[in-house]
């Protein structure tokens, strides 16, 4: 018995070897290379050509890291933007709790809670009740802009 008679034996392993690599990397290549030892075990299967067998392995792998890796990456690795802290607020609509100006300004309702807030446009004067919308937060302080209201030109 020749070691040829075992080759499939080998691209087989191979191919297990690769997986479990793959389950620390992580970055999806090794997967595509044992993609490649699986299609050389098939060959392996079928004929004793181990040049046949390694080509072949070889053409699957370079086809399955040009082809399928940038299309899988690309939709395991594309998820939402997290947004943490007092950033997640920007774009968040609230209620003046009470008048706001640049020269004295006031607090309003986001959230539940209760924010300092200016306006971001300084000569704008943001009465109360009105709805607000945060554009930048500097510190503690939200900088609002008031949501237009329908029927107001």
């Amino acid at each position: 018995m020749d070691w040829q008679d075992w080759d499939w034996a080998l691209w087989t392993g191979l191919g297990a070897l690769l997986i479990v690599g793959e389950l620390f990397s992580l970055d999806l290549i090794l997967l595509m290379l044992a993609t490649g030892a699986f299609a050389g075990a098939v060959t392996g299967a079928f004929t004793d050509s181990f040049v046949l067998q390694a080509i072949v392995a070889l053409v699957v792998s370079v086809s399955m890291l040009a082809v399928v890796r940038p299309g899988l990456a690309k939709r395991l690795h594309n998820g939402p933007e997290i947004q943490i802290g007092a950033e997640k607020l920007i774009g968040v609509q609230g209620v003046s709790a009470g008048a706001i100006s640049s020269q004295k300004p006031g607090q309003i309702k986001l959230d539940g809670e209760l924010w300092t807030a200016q306006p971001y446009d300084e000569t704008l004067v943001i009465e109360a009740g009105t709805p607000v919308e945060v554009l930048e937060i500097r510190g503690a302080t939200a900088y609002v802009h008031p949501l237009p209201e329908l029927g107001t030109l």
